[in-house]
């Protein structure tokens, strides 16, 4: 691969005259003085229209794809024989050679023979649209653009829709910046002869635009890029030759306005006949923009692939800011107005581009004017794009527009933007903040010139009164920590003037100057505090980042510079501050944050420690005067970073702590004693004492260790007065419970560093214990908000002192493992059920106001979301019970909207601890609704009600959380059936014996859950029902056996079965299928018609099969083959195996087996006899008749319950987007499958000849377990149950 220019080439092909051109005449002729040079009769000579395909005379063809035999390109150089070809789509793919060096050499071969140049240029074309045919010399020279284009789809690939603009990857990204290079620098190298010739660019702007107009995806996208590339590159010919033109008329003028005697007449004709040459080459440039303008663009901007329009749209951009003289007018800006409608978002973007390069320069404003008074309403809207990148960019150009002129977009225009300073978009946030930054602060008038630079009276002073005033007039939000964010890219300098913040708030205004309210005040504070932070923390507030940032050098300077002005500026104004707004809690809570930005080595280097001092009195002051939870924290929290022992200040700090706790102690024991003296009942003025000092203690015990002043005994004997009395004010009860819960959680924390004592452990266990047993108590207050405190610190103990409190090493805590006995079990249950699945209506603590009340039902759902959570971790902690989840559980659909989240994140964290334990409580929350039922509707209620349909929906959304991976929750189903089974038949009839089980009509919605059996464990589920049904429960047909029979059918469809039970009378569609489809060796099997006819009574076989083979007198679903009972068991069929396999009894020890006429059966009715069976065999079959009645009856019923489910499953619309594919069987789902129906099971009693699956694993993959009925039937555990 050779890229040297002195490579010499010597082409021996014939030439034309008309093909020659002089050396010079393609390199850069800016006079003009050699344009138009070859153009002339010979020139002419292939001209043609753009619509044709032009044909030169020129001499030689060469080879497909431009190679001529012996010849080819290298590198964009021709070769001699003996090197490799390469075309020029090789050429530029490489990317190894400079586009201007492979452009020449093109140029020089087309000067030798431009018929071989121009056909590697259009197999260039082809070639880079993916296609892997060539145009030949002589499809070149005899057929035409649209035959040709013809000829390239039938070669082209289609096995992928994959082509080089479309392929991933850094060099298919370089290879269109090499593609589009390669067609600009061919056009800049040829404008001043070659693209005049007439039949160059007619050949290739005719070829693209055919391939543009293709149903080929890969040829019209290039094609319309390359077109419109080229069309970009003749707008800068077009450039230079207006630029030219202009300068030759204003030379011609100059010329003639001479006086004769110094005008030289022969400049004048060169000057007029090279004018008269420029506006040719200008006219034949138009020609060829227009035709690729109307051929290519108008098509192609409204193409079906996005990437097409949007090709379209950033390359009309491009022309309109390079040549606005031409382009920019409304004839072309329509198309980008229109487009910004489009649906696909990187086609608004591009257009949003565009027109920013054009807003961006002022001189075009004027003739923007029209375009923007048509599309600013949908620039504006544009601004809420659902693509977070054009809104972006729409907020730009906004800013762009705003620029240009104040008067264009309206207030409500502005203030549509405005509010976007909140966004949790971050660049969409700074991108308002900017557009707001521009349209408020950024118009100085002259009297602002002379303004000092810092303080009151200074220029910041006044933005940041502009600032404060926006803030509280955007009443949508009231976070300044978004607005902060939103301005600090633009406006940092103003928001870092912490100076003149504090000289707003501290000094008198000046006379005539307005003060700033008292809400005013606090919004100052507020930014204030969101500025320091900023400055500080480096990184967005929550929602607006992925996380902490790494910082540069630059940045973690700037970072330590702002923290040290933040220190010695507010360690000075923060008591002063403090001391004015001593009783303001808004203010107060903002301030007191600020210390924990300080750098606090500064307080001693900076000799600042009667500063401290004075921070430390007005904080003591803060404490006693407030009683706000907010305010206490925060005094709390700033004591807590002060009492740094890493730094000097501690003593000093832990000093005054100490001083403030010890008063706070004293007080509230001396209160205390007076308080909860027998016989004497508290007035109100020493219940506020007592509940103002709890407040303080527990604000600091939160962030402070105050065991040695020993508040457990006294905050205890207060729960315990409250208790015996019941007449304790509820927000004493609740801080002293909030205390004491501290008080044990600081004791655990000495305990957990290992250098307690013993008595220390006994201590803390005994306190813990009693603590509990007190808050358990509390569970039965009268007091809502008292019964809350005491779950939310109930749930959150037993937690901290459950058995996990031993991991990670803590083995000497076991003493500390607190269980909670059933008792406080049932009365946390209790409390999730009375307080928390409450209507919302049923609520009472909403307030007035119709906003307010809907802001107090939010809150309220907050809070018992976060109940509801507290009970639910104990629950997958396994703290508690996870049967005791089924309370919750049975609640999910009632309150989905509300807890539906919750509750089904706790079903999937206890599936995973354990999947059998979470079944069985899936299954008894089902059980727990239909008794409730049961209860409300009376044991003959109606199985279309509302409340049973409703069961069978949870159910069926119960089912849908186990997945399609059936082998993982295979034992998990099993059990689940087993229990359900169990509770179908445990209560009898109260009717009286001939009647339906009290609950069987639960089977019903236990089939629900029949699809997630694998096969083989249908047929276990199958023989373990049949345990629990007597032979005339078998018989029924009346309705209220309708469960038991559509949970049979659910059982059996998709077994390895080919018939369906005879006696329900009902077919699934398994069944309908293998009727019509069915195995050859079965067919051959069933040849008989006499086979036939007895497969219609094949229940009357099962049946007197059962004499000697099966343990219950149940009629088992057998195959339509001849009766086993004269077969030799070892000569049955595959199909029949399973039947013989079934009739072992599990209670038959395997080394006494027992004949079948002596098996026990542990059945309630006495099997019947042989005699008996034949006889009731004949009159079933006179009865045939009748029994086909009942038959159609059963299949009205399936088909309106399939009905009543399909509407209830529309109807309800709940937990849609966690529905899974809901298959009934997967080996229905092909034809191809249909073979796997007819499988038998593996015993190992005999070999059978299983067909191949090819859509389930192999039968030795399915490890055998209990589920498994080989695994049941085997000798080794012929004595084991199934369950």
């Amino acid at each position: 691969m050779i890229a040297a220019q002195d490579l010499q080439t010597d082409f021996q092909l014939p030439q034309e005259a008309d093909s020659q051109f002089s050396s010079d005449t393609d390199l850069e002729d800016p006079d003009g003085k050699h344009a138009k040079i070859g153009k002339g009769p010979a020139a002419k000579k292939g001209k043609k229209a753009h619509g044709d395909k032009a044909k030169g005379g020129g001499g030689g063809g060469g080879g497909g794809g431009g190679k001529v035999p012996g010849l080819g390109w290298v590198n964009g150089h021709h070769q001699e024989n003996g090197m490799e070809h390469m075309t020029l789509y090789e050429v530029v793919k490489m990317g190894k050679s400079a586009t201007q060096s492979v452009v020449d050499d093109w140029i020089e071969a087309y000067k030798r023979d431009r018929d071989i140049a121009l056909l590697d240029l259009i197999n260039f074309f082809i070639q880079c649209s993916g296609c892997k045919g060539a145009v030949s010399a002589e499809m070149f020279r005899h057929m035409q653009n649209s035959e040709i284009i013809r000829k390239m789809t039938e070669e082209f690939d289609e096995d992928s829709g994959d082509y080089p603009l479309t392929q991933s990857g850094p060099q298919w990204k370089k290879f269109r910046l090499s593609f589009c290079e390669f067609i600009a620098v061919l056009v800049r190298q040829c404008q001043y002869s070659i693209i005049y010739d007439e039949y160059m660019m007619d050949t290739v702007i005719s070829l693209l635009t055919g391939l543009s107009d293709s149903q080929v995806r890969a040829f019209r996208h290039t094609s319309t890029l390359a077109a419109l590339k080229l069309m970009t590159a003749l707008v800068n010919v077009a450039l230079n030759l207006s630029i030219n033109m202009d300068n030759t008329q204003r030379q011609y003028e100059s010329e003639r306005n001479k006086v004769i005697a110094k005008r030289a007449n022969d400049r004048l004709e060169l000057l007029l006949q090279k004018r008269k040459e420029l506006q040719e080459n200008q006219d034949e440039i138009e020609n060829m923009m227009n035709a690729i303008f109307k051929g290519v663009f108008v098509h192609r901007y409204r193409d079906a692939i996005s990437e097409i329009r949007a090709v379209c749209i950033e390359e009309i951009g491009v022309w309109m800011k390079l040549y606005s003289d031409a382009f920019l007018n409304d004839s072309y800006l329509k198309y980008v107005g229109w487009t910004m409608h489009d649906k696909q978002g990187e086609v608004r973007l591009k257009c949003l581009t565009a027109l920013q390069g054009l807003y961006y320069n002022r001189e075009l404003n004027t003739r923007l004017e029209l375009f923007t008074s048509r599309f600013k309403d949908r620039i504006v809207s544009m601004t809420l794009d659902k693509e977070y990148d054009v809104a972006v960019q729409a907020i730009k150009l906004l800013t762009l527009v705003l620029q240009s002129s104040d008067e264009v977009l309206t207030a409500e225009d502005c203030e549509s933007v405005y509010h976007l300073v909140y966004s949790a978009h971050r660049p969409v946030a700074v991108a308002a903040g900017e557009f707001l930054f521009k349209k408020l602060f950024s118009h100085h008038g002259p009297e602002e010139e002379g303004l000092p630079r810092r303080g009151r009276q200074s220029l910041n002073g006044g933005l940041i009164k502009i600032t404060v005033f926006f803030f509280l007039e955007s009443e949508l939000h009231e976070h300044g920590a978004y607005l902060v964010d939103s301005l600090w890219e633009c406006a940092a300098e103003l928001l870092k003037d912490w100076e003149s913040m504090i000289s707003l708030l501290l000094d008198e205004p000046m006379p005539g100057e307005e003060a700033l309210t008292d809400r005013q005040e606090t919004a100052l504070v507020e930014i204030m505090l969101c500025a320091i932070r900023q400055a500080c923390e480096c990184h967005p507030p929550v929602g607006r980042g992925t996380g902490k940032r790494v910082l540069s050098a630059k940045e973690k300077k700037a970072q330590l510079d702002d923290r040290t002005r933040i220190t010695e500026m507010f360690a000075v104004a923060l008591p002063l501050l403090l001391s004015k707004y001593c009783v303001d809690v808004d203010k107060v809570t903002n301030l007191l944050q600020i210390p924990k930005f300080f750098d606090l080595d500064i307080y001693t280097t900076g000799r600042l420690e009667k500063h401290l001092d004075s921070l430390l009195r007005q904080i003591w002051e803060v404490v006693d005067k407030h009683t706000d939870t907010e305010v206490l924290e925060a005094c709390s929290t700033t004591y807590h970073y002060l009492c740094n022992e890493e730094f000097t200040i501690f003593n000093r700090v832990d000093i005054a702590r100490s001083q403030l706790l010890d008063e706070q102690v004293d007080k509230l024991n001396r209160l205390l004693e007076d308080f909860l003296q027998e016989g004497e009942e508290p007035d109100e003025d020493d219940a506020y004492q007592v509940l103002s000092t709890l407040k303080r203690i527990s604000a600091f015990h939160n962030a402070h260790d105050l065991s040695k002043w020993d508040l457990f005994t006294s905050n205890y004997r207060l729960l315990n007065t409250g208790l015996q009395n019941g007449d304790m004010p509820e927000q004493i009860v609740i801080h002293a419970m909030q205390c004491t819960h501290y008080i044990i959680l600081w004791h655990l924390a000495k305990v957990s560093e290992g250098s307690s004592s013993t008595a220390d452990m006994v201590n803390l266990r005994k306190q813990m214990r009693a603590f509990c047993l007190m808050c358990q108590r509390y569970l039965n207050s009268i007091n809502t908000t008292v019964k809350e405190q005491a779950f939310t610190i109930l749930c959150d103990a037993l937690m901290i002192f459950s058995h996990q409190i031993m991991s990670s090493g803590r083995e000497q805590l076991e003493a500390l493992v607190y269980t909670p006995d059933s008792s406080l079990q049932a009365e946390l249950i209790n409390f999730i059920l009375d307080q928390v699945f409450i209507d919302q209506d049923d609520d009472n603590n909403s307030t007035d106001g119709q906003q307010d009340d809907e802001a107090g039902k939010i809150e309220a759902l907050h809070k018992r979301r976060n109940l509801l959570a507290a009970y639910c971790k104990l629950i997958i902690y396994n703290v508690v019970e996870i049967n005791t989840g089924a309370d919750i559980f049975k609640q999910y659909m009632r309150y989905y909207n509300d807890y539906g989240d919750i509750i089904k994140e706790t079903m999937s964290k206890t599936r995973q601890i354990d999947r059998i334990q979470c079944a069985k409580t899936l299954i008894l929350s089902l059980q727990q609704l239909f008794n409730e039922m049961l209860s409300d509707l009376g044991c003959n209620f109606d199985r279309s009600s509302s409340s049973f349909c409703g069961i069978k929906e949870l159910a069926r959304r119960f089912s849908l959380t186990f997945g399609l991976d059936h082998l993982k929750t295979r034992e998990a189903i099993a059990m689940l059936h087993k229990d359900g089974i169990e509770f179908a038949f445990k209560e009898p009839s109260p009717q009286g014996e001939g009647n339906p089980p009290l609950n069987l009509a639960f089977l019903d919605i236990l089939s629900e859950f029949s699809s997630k059996l694998l096969r083989q464990d249908k047929k276990t589920v199958h023989v373990y029902l049949e345990h629990f049904m007597t032979f005339q429960m078998a018989l029924q047909r009346e309705d209220c056996w309708l469960p038991l029979i559509s949970y049979r059918n659910s059982l059996q469809a998709g077994g390895d079965d080919d018939t369906m039970s005879v006696i329900s009378g009902i077919s699934s569609r398994g069944s309908t299928i293998r009727s019509k489809k069915s195995k050859p060796a079965a067919a051959r099997q069933r040849k008989l018609p006499e086979v036939e006819e007895n497969s219609c009574s094949s229940s009357d076989a099962a049946w007197m099969n059962r004499e000697q083979s099966v343990q219950t007198p149940v009629m088992m679903p057998s195959p339509h083959l001849t009766s086993t009972v004269l077969r030799d068991p070892k000569k049955m069929r595959p199909e029949d195996s399973y039947t013989s396999a079934y009739t072992m009894s599990s209670e038959q020890h395997p080394h006494q087996p027992a004949p079948p006429q002596h098996q026990q059966h542990q059945h309630h009715q006495t099997p019947m006899d042989y005699n008996t069976q034949v006889t009731w065999m004949l009159a079933q079959r006179q009865q045939a008749e009748a029994r086909q009645q009942q038959e159609r009856v059963c299949m009205q019923y399936a088909k309106m319950r399939n009905h009543m489910q399909h509407t209830i499953r529309r109807g309800s619309g709940l937990m849609e987007d966690d529905e899974e594919p809901i298959v009934e069987d997967v080996m229905m789902s092909s034809e191809d499958r249909l073979e796997d129906l007819n499988e038998s099971m593996d015993f190992d009693t005999m070999d059978i000849d299983l067909p191949p699956s090819k859509n389930r694993r192999e039968r030795s993959e399915l490890k055998p377990d209990y589920f498994d009925p080989s695994s049941i039937m085997d000798d080794s555990v012929l004595n084991v149950s199934m369950f």
